[in-house]
């Protein structure tokens, strides 16, 4: 089957995420568009038994969803007439071989549904989960409301699931958790509540939107298994310490947002010696402690914000001195100093925002008395002595690649 999957992009302040083929996310999640056939163009015709029974089944499952949908301001649903479901506006087919893999006896089949920004309101219907070749599905930007059915795990084939910017509301849809192919999640923007699943981060996954719900509970311990490389957990009501598994998560991971939660305790030591993060925000939350060495690791991060925490200490030139550093927040903070290389961040064109901390000398800092007792100052974070200069295991990677295809080369 013809697939276009989406690649992510980096993100904006307050962690706004976008997509490039799944559509760009700001402010309200992600979704796009790709370039099937069907949805009213070149509609391939049933050419047989099998293509008759999986139409059938998309026949009967988009008319149950259709009897769903209580409001249609801009009169989708009016192509949704008859039984040639790849004539339906938002719905697509392609060509999939039969069970022997002839090409010959290739038929056509519900492969996607793009509804992106369609303002429909409803809910989804247990009968959904009959599009058994479907790979897309995007409902980005509706009305949708209530849960995701269970029957939804019977979805194989689905590799990009998002529900970003509606109404649906209970427990973490546990349904994606048993979708063999599931590549791409995107629940951003709803009023999903209770815990996240540890199952989650044991799914291939390369990118994970949970943002902007009503999570709540510890983050699970197993999140450095996870081999996304990007994931959001911004602006929920997440508590208890960053799992320390997150200090030893992979170089696929890019981007990992953690802003706007109720998390405490220390930054985890490790952080930043495997990975190849270029955003990493833990901004509003009551994190204390000092900031880890092993963040010096962190060559290409450009987007570091460390704001409005109980961070304390001084930061050091390993921090200021990241080569690909664009932006470096650490306002309302409770740092003592900063060192030479940081001074030096107000000439190279790189925004640094240090006000309303305890720093001698500098203006926009939070009064003296404030300053007299320090945050978590009997907090004790795991920091393991790391040799000078730090080796950093995604340089060490690097190196070991090169030296590899060195010595392999005529």
């Amino acid at each position: 089957m013809i697939l276009t999957l989406h690649s992510t992009t980096i993100v904006a302040e307050f962690g706004v995420v976008g997509g490039v083929g799944v559509g760009v996310g700001v402010g309200n999640g992600g979704g796009g568009g790709v370039v099937w056939v069907g949805g009213g163009v070149n509609n391939p015709q049933p050419s047989g038994s099998s293509s008759e029974s999986k139409l059938d089944g998309a026949y009967t499952a988009l008319q149950a969803w259709k009897s769903a949908i209580t409001d249609d301001p801009k009169k989708i649903l009016g192509t949704w007439v008859g039984p040639n479901v790849c004539s339906y506006k938002g719905v697509f087919c392609d060509f999939t071989e039969d069970e022997m893999g002839a090409s010959a006896s290739a038929f056509p089949v519900v492969a996607g549904i793009d509804l992106n920004h369609a303002n429909l309101q409803g809910t989804l219907v247990k009968e959904l989960s009959l599009l058994t070749d479907m790979s897309l599905f995007h409902l980005n930007s509706n009305r949708f409301a209530g849960t995701v059915p269970d029957e939804f795990r019977d979805l194989n084939s689905l590799e990009e699931f998002d529900l970003s910017n509606n109404q649906f509301s209970g427990s973490f849809p546990s349904a994606t958790l048993y979708m063999p192919s599931l590549i791409y999640l995107d629940l951003r923007f709803n009023y999903f509540s209770g815990t996240i699943p540890q199952e989650l981060f044991y799914k291939n996954l390369d990118a994970l939107f949970l943002n902007n719900n009503q999570f709540e509970g510890e983050i699970p311990q197993n999140l450095g298994n996870s081999p996304a490389s990007v994931i959001n957990l911004a602006n929920n009501k997440l508590s208890g310490n960053i799992p320390a598994s997150f200090g030893f998560m992979g170089s696929k991971l890019k981007e990992i947002l953690f802003l706007n939660n109720q998390l405490t305790g220390c930054i985890p030591e490790g952080v930043g010696l495997f990975t190849e993060i270029q955003v990493l925000d833990v901004s509003y939350n009551t994190l204390m402690g000092h900031v880890p060495d092993t963040l010096s690791c962190l060559q290409d991060i450009q987007v570091l914000n460390l704001a409005h925490n109980k961070l304390s200490g001084e930061l050091s030139d390993v921090i200021c001195s990241l080569r690909s550093l664009a932006n470096l927040t650490v306002a309302y903070n409770f740092f003592s100093g900063f060192s030479q290389q940081c001074s030096r961040l107000f000439f190279r064109n790189v925004g640094f925002d240090v006000s309303l901390n305890c720093i001698p000398g500098r203006d926009m800092q939070r009064p003296q008395p404030e300053c007299s007792v320090i945050p978590g100052g009997s907090l004790s974070c795991l920091r393991i002595p790391t040799p000078k200069p730090l080796v950093c295991g995604s340089l060490a990677v690097s190196a070991s690649k090169h030296t590899n295809s060195t010595s392999s080369s005529p």
